[in-house]
């Protein structure tokens, strides 16, 4: 739930995927509940959740201003009145905390927290009919859905599994009869004295749930875990016609070739799931390094990290939703493995991330890899994902979902280094190996991150660590205990730093002291008696804007760029180079590049510093 206290904040708000900003005014400009919120809500709902802010007046695109609501209070009723109005809206998911009315600059803002509905709850939609009133977030637009995905939520939400389905008119000469014997070893291997093992193949799957009964109808079969785990790939793509597999192996150069190899139903193999997965795992696992440890005297082959791998493939295959037009899609890369199934999240995937509850939308066929040894059903996989990944300082893994072209979940996992080798060896220099022995790893990756980026707040580290806001609060006050960093600021402004950042690395060598002798000696500085610089290299970088009454936006923004990339520049040295007002350049210029990320402050931590500067942050374009 964002939280907006002040006008920076506002000022800072940019329209998306999880941010609406209306005026909310009425006729009466007292404030009345815009009509398209409706809209807004159901996206919302339906979408991943968002914020909603009642009494912001957009200016400009992209540039907001606080206008309020001298009434909030007959607003919030209109909204709770509405909620409760089956015509108006299919379900009221909000709670007495998510609408609250804040007080900023005088003005009353609403802000009202639409939280992702359950699957149970989709689709959430307006105007009494599904087909008609059921909208998405794309961007920062509410988009009206087809009847197709309508169709495809309403089947979400009455459906636990998708996959215990019984398939009319398939029997078991459509299933590869070599691909379940091969997991019947698998299965004897994992559970040598389970009574199953003797059963014929018919009672074999029966109990598995690949062939079941309706008791209710009768009516009995294969069911749809059974034929996707077992199938022959003309059968399954007879009953799912957007069925594909698709394994990829990348080299490091993809522009002479663009794979090393590859795995797809061709008709050499069966072309279904458990085929698929014996036959890329074994690629995937290949050059995972493997320490040699001896355990009960037997060497110990498998780590966090094939266990983190295993657990993502078998994710991916029994999460999908496979009547979606996405491919499962593995692919394998230098410094990567990622996995994309079609389908989204049935759990919100924050709540997914911190482990603990699990809503599989095929039960089934997670069973029948749980039966050989394979998946977690306890909500608890991510969780091993991240610990095989934490155990290598690798990047933590992104999981996210896309709405276009179709609907699909994507898992990324990187095994690139999240703290650099050089920079750990300078954080360890610096504070000393004794006070460095005693971190733990997430209190390095704090440091690491200061080190890296100067100064470092509570939202950064959230996006590092997967940790409970408490405990990353607990950790950055522990750190000012030992005196490793310095805080400065307070609430949502605490900033961060090592006690150097401030003054050694911040100006480097005696940069300051030399730029305060050129403003009274005429060198590289601007002269304290004129509006001359005498640096002409600062000049002439400046001068197709300084002899110019008006210029192109894009221009001056590639000048300034450019001088705060030759030194850090005071706001009166821009002014006397660019010829320009000081007023003019902070606020259509310097503050817009600082929220842009392409200048950032001397001293970060002090913005009134009486010797202020601006830095041309490097990137790839102006380095």
């Amino acid at each position: 739930m964002l939280a907006i206290d002040s006008l920076e904040d506002i000022s800072a708000l940019q329209e998306g995927i999880e941010i609406e900003c209306k005026l909310a005014q009425g006729r009466d400009s007292k404030g009345s509940l815009p009509k398209d919120f409706w809209e807004t809500y159901s996206a919302f709902a339906n979408t991943v959740g968002g914020d909603v802010f009642l009494g912001i007046k957009e200016k400009a695109q992209g540039d907001f201003e606080v206008a309020g609501i001298s009434n909030p209070q007959k607003v919030i009723d209109e909204l709770w009145t509405n909620l409760s109005n089956l015509e108006k809206v299919s379900a009221n998911i909000l709670q007495a905390q998510h609408v609250n009315v804040l007080v900023i600059d005088g003005h009353n803002i609403i802000h009202i927290h639409v939280p992702q509905a359950l699957r149970t709850q989709r689709p959430v939609f307006i105007r009494g009919n599904p087909l008609l009133g059921t909208y998405k977030r794309l961007n920062s637009t509410d988009i009206k859905q087809d009847s197709e995905s309508v169709r495809r939520m309403l089947a979400e939400q009455i459906e636990d599994s998708r996959d215990i389905k019984i398939l009319t008119g398939y029997a078991l000469d459509d299933l590869c009869l070599d691909t379940v014997s091969d997991y019947r070893h698998c299965f004897s291997a994992n559970k040598p004295n389970h009574p199953w093992l003797a059963l014929d193949d018919l009672g074999f799957l029966t109990s598995l749930g690949c062939w079941r009964k309706d008791r209710e109808t009768q009516k009995q079969g294969l069911t749809l875990a059974g034929l996707l785990m077992f199938g022959n790939y003309p059968a399954i793509v007879e009953a799912l016609p957007n069925y594909m597999l698709d394994y990829q192996e990348l080299p490091a150069d993809t522009r002479d070739i663009r794979w090393l190899d590859r795995i797809v139903p061709d008709g050499m193999w069966s072309g279904n799931l458990f085929d698929f997965y014996r036959k890329v795992i074994r690629k995937l696992e290949a050059d995972l390094k493997v320490p040699f440890a001896i355990k009960n005297n037997i060497r110990q082959d498998d780590t966090l990290t094939h266990q983190a791998v295993r657990e993502a493939f078998v994710n991916c295959l029994v999460h999908a939703d496979y009547s979606q037009r996405a491919s499962i899609k593995v692919v394998k890369s230098v410094n990567s493995f990622s996995f994309r199934n079609p389908g989204l999240m049935r759990v919100p995937i924050e709540i997914a991330l911190q482990g603990g509850e699990s809503d599989c939308r095929n039960r089934t066929l997670q069973q029948l890899f749980l039966m050989i040894g394979l998946g977690e059903k306890a909500g608890s996989g991510l969780s091993k994902i991240l610990q095989g990944w934490e155990s290598q300082h690798w990047r933590q893994p992104m999981l996210h979902e896309k709405y276009e072209p179709s609907e699909q979940t994507l898992l990324e996992l990187h095994t690139l280094s999240l703290v650099p080798d050089d920079v750990l060896h300078k954080l360890q220099r610096r504070i000393g190996n004794e006070k460095f022995n005693q971190l733990t790893k997430n209190e390095i990756l704090i440091l690491v991150t200061a080190l890296i980026e100067n100064t470092v707040d509570h939202s950064r580290m959230m996006s590092i660590l997967n940790i409970h806001p408490h405990d990353l609060t607990n950790l950055f006050a522990n750190l000012v205990e030992k005196d490793l960093i310095l805080q400065e600021g307070s609430g949502r402004g605490t900033v961060y730093f090592f006690r150097q950042t401030r003054w050694a690395e911040a100006i480097p060598g005696s940069w300051m002291a030399a730029r305060d002798l050129d403003l009274n000696s005429g060198g590289s500085g601007v002269s304290s008696g004129g509006s001359e610089l005498s640096s002409g290299g600062l000049v002439s970088l400046a001068e197709s804007i300084a002899k110019k009454k008006r210029a192109p936006k894009q221009e001056v923004e590639s000048v300034i760029i450019a001088l705060c990339t030759e030194n850090p520049l005071r706001l009166e040295e821009l002014e006397k180079l660019l010829n320009r007002s000081a007023d003019f350049l902070r606020k259509d210029y310097l503050k817009p590049l600082i929220k842009a990320k392409k200048l950032h402050l001397l001293f970060p931590t002090t913005p009134n510093h009486p010797q202020q500067a601006y830095i041309a942050i490097k990137s790839d374009n102006n380095e």
